[in-house]
C-alpha cells in the first residue's frame, strides 16, 4: 500500500465553477498508483468541491442560480458580513456543498462517469487563492 499527498492552488477571480478533473488527473497520472481513492480536500470555509455535468455549461449556470437562490447576497437576512455582503451568504452555500470528495481510482485514473467533471465552486465575488489537499491511497 502507498500513500501520495499534494497540494494544488486554484486562483479564482469571481463567484462561480472552475473545473479541475485536468489537474486533478494530471497530478494522479505522476502518482504510479493504479488502485485507490482519492480524496481531495478543500481547506476553506466560503468554497465547495463538487462533482458535477461537466458538458453542459448552462448546468453551471442553472446551479449558480439555484445558490443564489437559496443563499442571497441581502444584509437584512445576515448578522455576518465582516468581509462584506457576499460573506455570510457565501458561507451558507458552502455549508449546503461538500469540501471533500472521494474519487476512486482504477488504471491509474479517475473512476468518474462520462459527463462528470470535479469542480471548485466558489462562492465569493472577489480573487481568492484557494488550496485543495490531495491525499491518494493505492498501490
Amino acid at each position: 500500500m502507498r500513500i501520495a499527498q499534494g497540494r494544488l492552488e486554484i486562483a479564482t477571480s469571481d463567484q462561480g465553477f472552475y473545473e479541475l478533473t485536468d489537474k486533478v488527473a494530471a497530478w494522479l497520472a505522476q502518482q504510479g498508483i493504479a488502485a485507490g481513492l482519492l480524496t481531495l480536500f478543500l481547506r476553506h470555509t466560503s468554497a465547495s468541491l463538487l462533482i458535477q455535468e461537466n458538458a453542459a455549461p448552462a448546468v453551471q449556470a442553472d446551479l449558480a442560480d439555484f445558490l443564489h437562490r437559496l443563499a442571497p447576497e441581502d444584509p437584512a437576512r445576515w448578522r455576518h458580513d465582516d468581509e462584506g455582503p457576499d460573506d455570510m451568504p457565501a458561507h451558507a452555500r458552502a455549508a449546503l456543498l461538500p469540501t471533500q470528495l472521494s474519487i476512486p481510482v482504477a488504471g491509474g485514473q479517475l473512476m468518474l462517469g462520462t459527463w462528470q467533471g470535479v469542480y471548485l465552486v466558489e462562492h465569493r465575488r472577489h480573487p481568492h487563492s484557494r488550496v485543495i489537499v490531495m491525499h491518494l491511497i493505492g498501490e
